[in-house]
């Protein structure tokens, strides 16, 4: 993108990627790709999308299309909002690309299962020859869309890039910052989903605020030790990508994650919590943070226990042993950053 951005494509009709393509639609031309038919006639002739966003009204000028050909077309920025078990064959059945050099940013926070592949290197793997990004934060889709003060971070390897992108998507009510950091922000993403399911099944166990803040101090101590194992930087962790995100998807009852959580918690299977057509990353991502945790060696006790709950037939209640039941320690120590051989995990 060396020059004007003249349109955006947004990929995905979520509320997320519906509410980033109609706020860009205020500065600049953008149309949305959706899958589903009725969705894109109901944004492009209503310009409401009620299935995510309730009544709230859209742009008047933002288009949906289902032919991504079409949403592509002269595209000079696209932004990627399709939840990762979704994202490759989305991208590589549809016969369209953008133009070599667009630059791609990704919106998704989750692990690709069967490769435990980041979403940028999704993109990069289906889409080469185009620098590939991540929109990430505290970004509560519905907060956004109603104009509530919020930041985010664009992470992205080229930092002059990144501050054409920060341009863009920047508005008096949502601040952007830039961070080269693309793998811990991607890692702090993919995370933060996991620890907001164990967060939810403590409130759906009946458990406080003690509880909640330890389970957060921990989370952020678990995705800091695996990010950085992966290439992450330590203060990305502690920054919006990481500590800001994993607060209000640990304590928002807008997080989906957080919700299946406390639904688990209360005693419900996961198929009936995961009901709904809003998706719960940290479901699908909870394995696959544990096979790159083993991977580099490193301690994810939480996230292990959110997996063995969901597809492992363990209870919450069971988890919450486990944890409590582990060897003691101190807090900050050399095997808090990498497991040791026979540690207690």
């Amino acid at each position: 993108m060396r020059g004007p951005v003249t349109k955006v494509a947004v990929i995905g009709a979520g509320s997320w990627g519906t509410t980033i393509a109609s706020v860009l639609r205020s500065r600049v031309e953008t149309t949305i790709w959706a899958r589903n038919a009725d969705v894109a006639a109901e944004i492009s002739a209503l310009h409401t999308n009620r299935a995510y966003l309730a009544e709230r009204a859209l742009h008047p000028s933002l288009r949906s299309t289902t032919d991504m050909a079409e949403a592509l077309d002269d595209a000079t920025v696209v932004v990627v909002a399709v939840p990762s078990h979704g994202l490759r064959s989305t991208l590589s059945t549809a016969g369209a690309f953008p133009k070599t050099g667009v630059p791609v940013l990704s919106l998704s926070k989750g692990l690709e299962q069967t490769t435990d592949a980041r979403m940028s290197e999704v993109i990069s793997a289906v889409w080469p020859g185009r620098p590939v990004g991540a929109l990430t934060g505290p970004n509560l889709a519905e907060e956004v869309f109603d104009g509530q003060p919020t930041a985010s971070v664009i992470a992205i390897a080229d930092e002059s890039l990144g501050r054409e992108l920060q341009e863009l998507f920047s508005t008096d009510r949502l601040r952007i910052y830039t961070n080269p950091d693309l793998v811990g922000c991607e890692i702090s993403g993919v995370v933060k989903n996991v620890m907001a399911i164990a967060c939810g099944m403590a409130v759906g166990l009946g458990y406080g605020d003690n509880t909640r803040a330890a389970l957060i101090t921990r989370a952020l101590a678990e995705l800091t030790r695996l990010g950085e194992a992966l290439g992450g930087e330590q203060r990305t962790f502690a920054g919006l990508a990481g500590v800001g995100d994993l607060v209000a998807t640990c304590t928002s009852r807008k997080s989906r994650n957080l919700r299946v959580g406390i639904a688990l918690g209360e005693g419900r299977a996961l198929a009936d919590a995961m009901g709904g057509r809003s998706v719960a990353e940290g479901v699908r991502s909870s394995r696959p943070v544990v096979d790159l945790a083993v991977r580099c060696g490193v301690e994810v006790p939480v996230a292990e226990q959110v997996a063995a709950v969901c597809f492992e037939g363990h209870t919450p209640l069971a988890g919450v042993a486990s944890l409590m039941g582990r060897a003691p320690r101190a807090e900050f120590d050399d095997d808090d950053r990498r497991a040791s051989p026979g540690s207690s995990a």
